[in-house]
């Protein structure tokens, strides 16, 4: 049961690894160009753990991005018909 547990806890950690990986913008990638940081997640704990706390920039008390929306972080956030004064209206 242990080594199973490690050989899941060694999946979760790449596959989220691998994944913000991709999701992170090439200018928050700190250290190593995107691809080589690929090859570096490769290796067990090592480097998942690498890429968690070296390879990127810290998201936190970063206010979001204005897409031109006015909305922090993009658009406006979406409303159900019945809160839509223009939907109601036409009822």
């Amino acid at each position: 049961m242990g080594k199973a547990l490690i050989a899941i806890v060694a999946v979760v950690l790449l596959v989220y690894a691998f994944f913000d990986l991709l999701a992170t913008p090439r200018q928050q990638v700190r250290g190593l160009p995107k691809p080589a940081w690929f090859v570096v997640i490769l290796l067990p704990f090592v480097g998942p753990l690498a890429w968690m706390f070296l390879g990127t920039q810290s998201r936190k008390g970063r206010p979001p991005r204005d897409s031109g929306y006015g909305w922090p972080g993009g658009r406006p956030p979406t409303r159900g018909p019945d809160d839509d004064p223009d939907y109601l209206r036409g009822l």
